[in-house]
């Protein structure tokens, strides 16, 4: 018989019964531990991307998208939007705690006086063709960081392993702003250490030797709640790939690069890019919205409504509606003959009508974070290849948190998914002169 800590499975094939223990977290639904069933019975469990298996235990982010929630250590994403700051996010999720005042001077002086690279990078940038996509660079360079900082190799010591974490949040503003640089043949500019982190990252992107640049305060503002409701979303496929990456003791730079390389795919970090291709293909057609709703609705048309559902998110994504305000205001602040408004005015039309339309409403399909996130890039005066770059620059601190994390769990282990397989039986090889 089951007790109330465990589920009873029966094999109806041999008629043996199993219990499996009922794991319970502090916050979400229970869990069923299946580490004993291939010892116990001879199965495998089968998950197709992982929907139902949680592959660890982690005390970090908590989402529940039936509700539409998300918090970094147990703080709501509204609050943190409303009153942190990206750094101090940062904090919060290296340390569990927010920082006292003195705890965050300590922490911001330290990230800003590790965002200079290694001079012998302008030369390793400089081997990419002028064309390389931003995020192939960036796969580049962070993984060659390992090479510069051979004393982080240690994965099992805590200060080699917080070292890294810093040296990681702090250069990739630096890193991603150079990729962009390089592309456009413009001069490196090196970071300031009187600029704040969201500050400094514009300043390298735009700043030239020859004049003075002052970052727009709204901008810096925009860029600062963009990078903290980015910082970390739970397991998704870029977290779970430093995870797995790392598990195998891989340096904490390669599992990051690791991780770049998983969020290029369009599929997971690409989607704001995709939301601005399709407001402009809207809007250049001539066609009113309605055409494109009806297309979004036809299973036999390849078009969709790009920006809306979530895999995990069956409500409202929070970060949605936080984004949202900040996109107006940005726009406002640029004046009604910016470029930029008709495309967040499409998309405001574009939100009322799916939300009041029960094909949508059914389907939970609800605007997401990359729904407005694109515009916001845009009217800094990012390009499109540089959306999924920002989001790799926001994801850092949540990557190397989860690494951190898994690196000092008792229970963690090389990640190893099994396989149901479904290839052919043994066979006898046959001599080519045979076949």
């Amino acid at each position: 018989m089951s007790n109330k800590d465990s589920v009873t499975l029966i094999d109806n094939s041999t008629g043996k019964e199993i219990e499996l223990p009922i794991l319970h977290p502090t916050e979400g639904p229970a869990t069923i531990d299946v580490r004993t069933l291939y010892r116990q019975l001879g199965y495998f469990t089968y998950d197709p991307g992982f929907m139902s298996t949680a592959s660890c235990r982690s005390a970090i982010t908590y989402m529940d998208g039936e509700k539409g929630i998300l918090r970094y250590r147990g703080y709501p994403i509204e609050e943190l939007a409303e009153n942190s700051t990206f750094l101090e996010t940062c904090y919060l999720l290296l340390n569990g705690e927010l920082p006292n005042r003195d705890e965050a001077e300590e922490f911001n002086n330290l990230i800003t006086h590790h965002t200079m690279l290694h001079e012998a990078f302008k030369r390793f940038y400089s081997g990419f063709r002028r064309d390389a996509h931003p995020m192939a660079i960036m796969v580049g360079v962070v993984g060659a960081l390992s090479a510069f900082f051979q004393d982080e190799s240690d994965v099992h010591d805590k200060q080699s392993r917080r070292i890294a974490a810093h040296r990681l949040i702090a250069k990739m503003p630096t890193i991603a702003a150079w990729s962009y640089r390089y592309a456009h043949g413009l001069p490196f500019m090196y970071p300031q250490n009187h600029l704040d982190y969201p500050s400094n990252f514009l300043h390298m992107m735009f700043a030239v030797p020859t004049e003075e640049y002052k970052p727009d305060p709204i901008m810096v503002k925009a860029l600062d709640l963009l990078l903290i409701l980015h910082a970390d979303h739970e397991q998704n496929a870029s977290t779970s790939t430093v995870r797995l990456t790392g598990s195998s003791e891989a340096n904490p730079f390669a599992a990051v690069a690791a991780g770049i390389a998983s969020l290029w795919g369009p599929a997971h970090g690409g989607a704001n890019e995709a939301v601005i291709r399709m407001l402009m293909e809207i809007i250049e057609s001539g066609k009113g919205i309605q055409h494109f709703i009806d297309r979004a609705k036809d299973k036999n048309d390849r078009f969709r409504l790009m920006g809306f559902g979530h895999r995990v998110y069956k409500n409202y994504d929070p970060r949605a509606k936080i984004i949202r305000k900040v996109c107006h205001d940005l726009l406002e602040n640029l004046g009604d003959d910016n470029p930029y408004k008709q495309l967040f005015d499409l998309s405001v039309q574009l939100e009322e009508i799916a939300l009041k339309d029960e094909y949508f409403i059914s389907r939970n399909l609800y605007p997401n974070v990359d729904f407005y996130s694109g515009i916001i890039l845009l009217a800094m005066g990012i390009p499109l290849n540089m959306f999924t770059v920002i989001f790799a620059l926001a994801r850092t601190v949540g990557w190397i948190t989860h690494w951190d994390e898994m690196m000092d769990d008792p229970e963690s282990r090389i990640g190893r998914p099994r396989q149901l397989y479904s290839g052919k039986l043994e066979r006898k090889y046959i001599n080519i002169e045979n076949r």
